[in-house]
């Protein structure tokens, strides 16, 4: 995080907002630039991205489905936009001690072992890591106790689009993300290469909920794709993990998505049209959904 406060500090920071006798790396200045940089960065992603996934990919057909919000969107867009902030400070924190040179991060390639093959092995190793760390960490905020305060308000949206991908309470969205950010502190890893990561997690959050239920044929009981992420929004208590569904088959959650079997939202919503129940168009819009649109009773 270190390059982008740099960036930000040499182009916009000291010549528009503070004077250049304040030093670039006086703590308290480094902690007010991590938290303007995170969350402007963190609103423009999930804007940018979300905005791209719900207008080329997600399918506005799915607004369609008896189970999606009235004014869902706008809803998704106000709980991720007030969440945002508060998840920023302790995240902010972790940034900090990146920037002050208490994690394993490093710039130059003469400081990896493997040269550029480190960067492969870093990848994947943040990958697993992350993907078990997620995978136990969701499960826990499924417990009967924990659930209910933290991680219910994310199960509002049963149908989901792209924007609900960040639209957790503060605690639930902190606690799913503190594997990126604790992975840097234990493994070695290129600072380029974490931000990267860093984007791709975004990407990959965002495609997970964007109704875009196609998956590979030989990758469909390896990635946890969209079609399997919807039928944890669904059935509450199957396919927890992020990446891959190893651990969901270890800890004896995978389900097989219902998509994947003809019997997804779509196929739901396909169904009604042909019955005459819905009208073919897809009327999709920003603000838009069933007026009808009830949320499940949570289990």
């Amino acid at each position: 995080m270190d390059l982008v406060l740099n960036f930000a500090d040499h182009y916009f920071f000291t010549p528009y907002v503070y004077p250049s006798s304040w030093p670039e790396d006086e703590p308290v200045r480094q902690i007010i630039g991590l938290l303007l940089v995170t969350n402007l960065g963190a609103a423009i992603l999930y804007l940018l991205l979300g905005s791209l996934s719900y207008y080329f990919i997600f399918d506005h057909n799915l607004m369609k489905h008896p189970q999606f919000l009235e004014n869902q969107v706008r809803r998704e867009i106000k709980y991720t936009m007030s969440s945002l902030p508060w998840i920023s400070i302790p995240t902010v924190a972790l940034f900090f001690a990146e920037v002050r040179g208490y994690s394993k991060l490093y710039g130059n390639d003469s400081e990896s072992p493997l040269g550029w093959l480190d960067l492969i092995f870093s990848s994947i190793s943040f990958l697993l890591f992350t993907d078990m760390c997620i995978y136990w960490i969701h499960r826990f905020l499924h417990h009967k106790v924990i659930y209910k305060r933290f991680h219910k308000p994310h199960h509002v949206w049963k149908i989901t689009t792209p924007f609900a991908s960040h639209a957790f309470h503060p605690v639930d969205g902190f606690m799913q993300s503190l594997p990126y950010h604790i992975y840097p502190f234990l493994f070695p890893l290129h600072k380029v290469l974490y931000l990267l990561l860093y984007v791709f997690v975004n990407i990959w959050s965002i495609s997970i909920h964007d109704g875009d239920y196609r998956v590979p044929s030989l990758l469909e009981k390896v990635i946890n794709g969209s079609a399997h992420h919807t039928d944890h929004h669904l059935f509450f208590d199957y396919n927890y993990g992020q990446y891959f569904t190893l651990w969901d088959r270890i800890g004896g959650s995978y389900r097989h998505p219902s998509a994947l079997e003809g019997k997804g939202p779509l196929d739901a919503v396909r169904k009604l049209i042909a019955e005459g129940k819905l009208a073919k168009s897809t009327g999709g819009h920003a603000n838009g959904g069933s007026s009808s649109g009830k949320a499940l009773k949570e289990e």
